[in-house]
C-alpha cells in the first residue's frame, strides 16, 4: 500500500509542476490562481493566445475576475494584441 501512496503523491507533484509550467506566463503578469487555471483549461497559455477569443468569451470564463480582465487588457494594449471580433 505504501507504494501506491508514494506513486499517487509523486503523480500529484508532477501534475502540479506541469500546471505551474503552463501557468507561468500568466503568473508573470500577476493573474490570480483561478484566472490562471481558467486560461490554461481553455488552452490559452500566453497573451498572444487571447487573439483566439473575444472579450465576451473571456468575461464568461469562470475564475476570471474584473481585476484580471483589466490587467490582461493593459498587457494586450502594450503588446498591440486585440481580442477576436465577435
Amino acid at each position: 500500500m505504501a507504494h501506491i501512496w508514494q506513486y499517487t503523491r509523486h503523480m500529484a507533484t508532477e501534475n502540479q509542476k506541469n500546471q505551474a509550467k503552463l501557468e507561468a506566463g500568466w503568473f508573470k503578469i500577476g493573474l490570480t490562481a483561478p484566472a490562471r487555471k481558467a486560461l490554461v483549461e481553455a488552452k490559452l497559455y500566453k497573451v498572444s493566445d487571447l487573439r483566439k477569443i473575444s472579450l465576451d468569451e473571456l468575461e464568461a470564463m469562470p475564475g476570471i475576475a474584473k481585476s484580471s480582465i483589466a490587467r490582461i487588457k493593459v498587457i494586450m494594449a502594450a503588446k498591440r494584441i486585440e481580442f477576436r471580433s465577435r
